[in-house]
């Protein structure tokens, strides 16, 4: 049976509002986990040379998170759900860099390792957090 228009357009709402959420909850996992590592570092417990392999961690460990979230939340299409999550975790980073600091932002300066993090940690979430297949059934 065939969906109507209005059913579609709420599901696109829960699947978006989904995605956001999980966007908003990787960019907090992925500040707490940076301060975390900033302390760290000022404690000495960290060498200053590692703080651009901390970044990448703490993206992949936030991209993870929120796409856990939002693939609990979608419920179809784990991968793509995850991978949104993720995105959007990246965009919001970079939305962030811009407005504080809009001369230091570029890609040739670890935003690619900073996009791969994110889009890694939510491809993972949404391959580990996928339901089983269901079996189709044959007429």
């Amino acid at each position: 049976m065939r969906k109507t228009g209005e059913e579609q357009g709420v599901r696109w709402l829960q699947i978006m509002t989904s995605v956001l959420l999980g966007g908003v909850l990787s960019l907090a996992v992925c500040l707490i986990v940076l301060l975390l590592c900033s302390i760290g570092i000022s404690n000495g417990w960290l060498g200053e040379t590692s703080m651009a392999q901390l970044a990448i961690v703490a993206c992949v460990l936030g991209g993870f998170c929120g796409g856990v979230l939002t693939v609990k939340r979608c419920g179809s299409r784990a991968l793509l759900a995850g991978l949104a999550a993720g995105g959007a975790c990246f965009l919001l980073l970079l939305a962030g860099g811009l407005l504080f600091f809009p001369e230091a932002v570029s890609i040739d300066r670890g935003g690619l390792g900073l996009l791969s993090g994110c889009l890694c940690g939510g491809a993972a979430a949404g391959i580990l957090c996928a339901g089983p297949k269901r079996k189709r059934r044959r007429r």
